[in-house]
């Protein structure tokens, strides 16, 4: 490992083998580093906070300090991040809450640019990708493989399903279906993330279901769940049932509706 001199590891930290730490970085004495993991510098990690192998850390980001939140009376709570993940400079990422289960967790192989933050009690999937000063409240859901544009927030406890896109500058204030496209000031659910369906080798026929299934969720008859309801009864599609069951699973906010 290499560890700058004038970086403060304090007593208790772990370390893992080939970590790098820069200059002026701060290490708390409940962290523990993966192996490979790079500070470059001016980093704070504090608090019970796990970072996963191969994960690189920018300038002046505070991970794993206490939760932004009036209830927070200094339990015992953590902050999990996984493996290769890219924090960028003045990042924040916040531990759990007792409220909220205790534990922040983030994934693998995220990208999360500069001034954006992560808070309390949220869990973050694979592959998630926050934009610049876009921010993620309290106890928010964001599945695999997620964009959030820039500049964008999160409202508390909302779901984003996976492989869904939200566009710069929106406030999403309920739950997004998987592959969702989401955009405005107040956020709209304005049809799919084709892009992102394409760059994955989605097959035609799949992306043909969705397209049709999104038709029938903004212009079919009854209630929103009742529409889910039928299409998943008449879907062969996986794609399409990953949608409905999201739709018919357990949340605390409604939903973001075709218009």
């Amino acid at each position: 490992m290499d560890i700058h001199p004038s970086a403060v590891v304090e007593d208790g930290a772990r370390i893992g083998e080939g970590c790098t730490i820069g200059p002026f970085c701060h290490i708390g004495p409940e962290v523990v580093l993966g192996a490979n993991v790079t500070l470059k510098s001016h980093v704070v990690v504090t608090g019970d906070t796990v970072i996963g192998d191969d994960t690189m850390i920018f300038p002046f980001a505070v991970i794993g300090e206490v939760p932004q939140d009036l209830k927070f009376k200094g339990e015992k709570t953590r902050l999990e991040i996984g493996r290769r993940n890219r924090i960028r400079e003045h990042v924040t990422m916040n531990a759990g809450t007792e409220g909220g289960g205790g534990v922040t967790r983030v994934g693998d192989d995220g990208l999360f640019m500069a001034g954006c933050h992560v808070a309390h009690d949220a869990q973050v999937g694979n592959r998630v990708i926050l934009v610049n000063n876009s921010a993620l409240a309290g106890h928010c859901v964001i599945e695999d493989d997620v964009i959030v544009g820039g500049l964008s927030g999160v409202h508390q406890w909302v779901r984003i399903g996976r492989g869904a896109i939200i566009g710069a500058v929106t406030m999403v204030t309920n739950d997004v279906i998987p592959y969702g496209l989401v955009q405005a000031p107040r956020g709209v659910l304005d049809g799919l993330n084709l892009v992102g369906l394409k760059r994955k080798g989605v097959s035609r026929a799949d992306i043909t279901a969705l397209r049709a299934a999104f038709q029938m969720l903004a212009q079919g008859e009854g209630a929103f769940a009742d529409r889910a309801r039928r299409l998943g009864d008449e879907t062969q599609s996986d794609y399409v049932r990953e949608i409905v069951d999201f739709i018919l699973g357990e949340s605390d906010r409604h939903f973001l509706t075709p218009g």
